[in-house]
């Protein structure tokens, strides 16, 4: 069991140079402007580089007080440290599922996983203090080693949330941001996430084998997750094909493209973890993959991507920050590491 002073520990022996001073100067006043007026800030970063095996994901909450100091509380993901991913307790009833070798409609009924460690509490929690110039937020950690954070501040055309877009981090490489003054309790269910009428689309960083994808403005399609009849903490939805995820040659080399059955659905699962907070998680594979192991639910390198809700001033849900920690049961260099953001401020 890992405890958040071994991994804090750990991560302070990465040799990193020091950042750059900020121009930012501390206010000389008992209060200090919070960033975008907002309090409560769901924060997704990561370090990601091409070479690297010691890639990291976090995960979790900033929150700001007038008096310029801020808390973190956040889950970490490193591949120095890989974790198996963890089951969730989250069953879809039959209301969501098909049988196995049956009409192709309705996701199979699997257990949902999620990242290793994220149904438990945050392994880390920090201190530091921020100060505001322009809209520009410089947060300084205290901790034995320099970790300084630089943020562009932006604001909602309706005034109800605020974004971070990372500017520069001592350890981070990417990086997304959502605040408002709603408590970190605040939740919405999954069929409000199922209702929301607004459009969803994701921006992602992604490493894996070496290499770092990026993609953005991606349609995410919730409206046509299905909700479950019983199980009201989990939706659910079978992509019929994809254009390439499910094709790779070698994949799937009996049932995957090119071959007769050419099957190339995608198995998704959306949950939520907690009632108490807005932690959610996202699970899918491949169909063929669990075809060619004779599985109806697949145990192989499946991607589990922790996420937690962004809910704006009125406590409305607005889509969520996350991070893929799907870490492989084989080496290192075919873990899946990602940042992700997926919202209608963007």
């Amino acid at each position: 069991m890992r405890t958040a002073a071994a991994i804090l520990s750990l991560v302070l022996a990465i040799a990193i140079l020091p950042a750059r001073p900020a121009t930012a100067t501390a206010s000389t006043s008992s209060t200090s402007p919070l960033p975008g007026g907002k309090t409560t800030y769901v924060i997704s970063q990561g370090h990601l580089k091409t070479a690297s095996r010691q890639n990291w994901v976090r995960l979790g909450s900033y929150r700001f007080a007038a008096d310029g100091t801020v808390r973190a509380g956040l889950h970490l993901w490193w591949q120095r440290h890989p974790e198996a991913r963890q089951r969730t307790g989250t069953v879809p009833d039959p209301s969501c599922t098909t049988k196995a070798g049956g009409a192709a409609s309705r996701p199979r009924a699997c257990e949902v996983l999620t990242a290793g460690g994220f149904t438990g509490a945050p392994d880390e929690s920090r201190a530091g203090t921020y100060t505001l110039a322009g809209d520009v937020l410089t947060i300084r950690w205290k901790i034995a080693q320099t970790w300084t954070e630089q943020w562009y501040v932006r604001t909602s055309p309706d005034g109800k949330l605020a974004r971070l877009d990372l500017k520069h981090s001592t350890l981070a490489t990417h990086g997304y941001g959502y605040g408002s003054n709603a408590a970190i309790g605040t939740r919405r269910a999954m069929s409000s996430v199922k209702a929301f009428a607004g459009s969803l689309r994701q921006d992602l960083t992604s490493w894996a084998g070496g290499r770092l994808v990026t993609s953005g403005n991606q349609p995410f399609a919730h409206s046509s997750f299905r909700a479950c009849a019983a199980t009201t903490s989990c939706l659910t939805y079978l992509q019929p094909s994809s254009s390439g995820a499910c094709q790779k040659s070698g994949g799937c080399p009996t049932y995957g493209g090119g071959t007769r059955p050419d099957i190339s659905s995608i198995q998704y699962y959306l949950t939520m973890i907690s009632k108490s907070d807005r932690r959610d998680t996202l699970w899918h594979w491949c169909t063929c993959l669990a075809m060619e192991r004779g599985e109806f639910c697949y145990t192989g390198n499946s991607h589990v991507k922790p996420l937690m809700q962004i809910i704006d001033d009125t406590g409305a849900f607005r889509g969520w920050v996350g991070a893929e920690a799907s870490f492989s049961t084989g080496s290192r260099a075919t873990d899946m590491l990602a940042v992700l953001r997926i919202s209608d401020f963007r």
